[in-house]
């Protein structure tokens, strides 16, 4: 039970029903369901939802880079705000974390500020009017934000131990998907990995916390960190497979056109001939060994892996001691199912047993007759036609997998990275270190689609981007008088921009090695920046040829 703080008030005129103007007490109800009462003051994540719903709501954010005329933001205080926000968070996280326990005094100060003036508008709020609320309102988010450092979102350095509070959050998404003690298919409090480098949003003013709707599911998997990270060094193992991609690969659906007269439709399956050789995986593990001491990922485009040989897969990639497989797989057709499935594996290892989870495709490739032209497909679909391809859409979900040494890497597939929709304002809310796009896509061109949507990733929240399709695709996706380009990976980080990555004619694989540096988390809100994020830039790339 937490300590009534100020006295409720039995009628409030904002309330009402039919209310044109909202209020902090009214917007809180409508969102979260629930009243605006001193229990958010027992769990900093509950106090965080509040304060970012009203912070967005009334637009408050933009005040910490241009308060309003005479205003002045952080508050000039003593101790500096920043070091009295670091000091509140410890002590809440002390007292947080020993069971109910009285909040340290600049939180219930604050909090008194907001719980004596719920009936206020959030116009008042938005305009500056009501000032002092901003202000409570804002540090009130500081606070909470910056309690959670830490356990939250994997972010414990060397030597570091998780606290008492960090092991409750982690405990309670476990549970329930949300760190915050809110109705889940409301609003959930989730652990945030980076903040964007410019621009302002309410993602802008916090460092360790974001706020999502239910609209996505969202799974956090975590592995201890990789064996090898003692040189800030990652190494990726591009299999850009197949590498032969013939017409024929492509299937249309026995009776699913759909005769309409404007752009009759159909649907196709993809289903490659060559089969997948997971010898020359093993033999291609030698050879990038022969180059470095340690390959970290094995990673694979769309559709690449078939799903009966994923056992053999992860068998080989134990013995060379791979700890991490990215791989777009595909499962046989099923005559009783006519839509398949496609989605990232993305395969974790400790101690010689892989854990597996799950990224499903969300969005059909469409064919029309500009692509059947260039993937010179009119031999087996017919170019008059729209075909999709034949998938099973599922609910919207996404994985991320939270590696023990910080890194974090989250993984779409192909036009997933083009749909601006629910999934990618949750990638730019979390902000995971690596995002892994697998593709069934032509040459990775910075002129590309594909860069222009990894552009918007790395741009906010600044995470690294890696795109990945098969030189069979690529060789194959060319237009009379131009010649074929053997561009299969594109590379898009924040400090250093694009690069492409071509493989050369006589290779089947390619080394990516990535430098790890210590990042800026930072929070617009006035709190001292922290070297606590990490960025990731590519240092080398070496083509690989298969040991005889």
């Amino acid at each position: 039970m937490s300590t009534q703080l100020v006295e409720p008030r039995t009628t409030t005129q904002s309330t009402t029903v039919g209310s044109a103007r909202p209020t902090i007490e009214s917007t809180w109800l409508a969102v979260a369901g629930r009243e605006v009462d001193d229990e958010l003051v027992d769990w900093p994540p509950d106090m965080f939802a509040f304060t970012e719903v009203i912070l967005d709501r009334g637009e408050v954010y933009r005040f910490a880079v241009s308060p309003p005329m005479g205003r002045t933001w952080p508050p000039a205080t003593t101790p500096p705000w920043s070091e009295a926000v670091a000091e509140a968070a410890r002590n809440w996280s002390d007292a947080t974390a020993e069971g109910p326990a009285s909040p340290p005094e600049l939180v219930l100060e604050e909090w008194r500020v907001v719980r004596a003036a719920l009936d206020t508008t959030i116009d008042s709020l938005s305009s500056g009017q009501a000032w002092r609320i901003c202000e409570a309102l804002l540090t009130l988010h500081a606070v909470s934000d910056e309690t959670c450092a830490g356990g939250a979102d994997g972010s414990l350095g060397p030597g570091d131990t998780q606290t008492a509070l960090e092991a409750q959050t982690r405990d309670l998404f476990d549970r329930t998907g949300t760190i915050a003690r809110i109705e889940p298919a409301l609003l959930r409090v989730l652990p945030k990995y980076r903040t964007a480098p410019g621009g302002i949003t309410t993602r802008s003013i916090s460092r360790y916390l974001t706020l999502a709707g239910p609209n996505v599911n969202y799974g956090i998997n975590r592995s201890p960190a990789l064996a090898h990270v003692t040189d800030d060094k990652l190494n990726l193992l591009l299999l850009p497979w197949p590498l032969r991609v013939h017409a024929t690969d492509f299937h249309p659906m026995p009776e699913s056109i759909q005769p309409r007269r404007v752009e009759p439709f159909g649907f196709f399956r993809f289903e490659p001939s060559e089969p997948f050789d997971v010898a020359l995986v093993d033999r291609l593990l030698e050879s990038a060994t022969a180059q470095t001491d340690h390959v970290d990922s094995v990673v694979l485009p769309e559709s690449s892996v078939p799903h009966t040989d994923l056992a053999a897969l992860e068998a080989v990639l134990s013995r060379h001691g791979v700890t991490l497989l990215i791989a777009g797989l595909r499962e046989k057709l099923d005559p009783g199912n006519p839509l398949g499935s496609n989605w990232v594996h993305l395969g974790a290892s400790f101690d010689g047993r892989w854990s597996h989870y799950r990224q499903d495709k969300h969005h059909r490739w469409s064919l029309d007759r500009s692509q059947i032209e260039q993937y010179h497909l009119t031999d087996v679909l017919d170019p008059r036609v729209r075909w999709w391809e034949a998938l099973e859409l599922r609910r919207r979900s996404l994985e991320v997998l939270e590696r023990g040494d910080g890194d974090v890497i989250a993984s779409l597939v192909c036009e997933d990275l083009a749909h601006l929709d629910d999934v990618i304002d949750l990638i730019r809310a979390v902000g995971p270190t690596l995002v892994v796009a697998l593709l069934l896509d032509g040459p990775q061109l910075a002129s590309r689609w594909t860069a222009r949507y990894a552009s918007v990733l790395s741009d906010d929240p600044g995470s690294a981007v890696l795109t990945l399709s098969s030189y069979g695709m690529v060789a194959n996706a060319w237009r009379h008088g131009d010649p074929p380009s053997a561009v299969v990976a594109l590379w898009k980080d924040n400090a250093r921009g694009m690069q492409e990555i071509k493989l050369d004619t006589d290779a089947q694989g390619i080394l990516l090695t990535l430098d790890r540096q210590p990042a800026i988390r930072r929070a617009a809100d006035g709190r001292a920046p922290k070297h606590d994020a990490i960025d990731l830039r590519v240092s080398d790339v070496i083509q690989l040829r298969a040991q005889t």
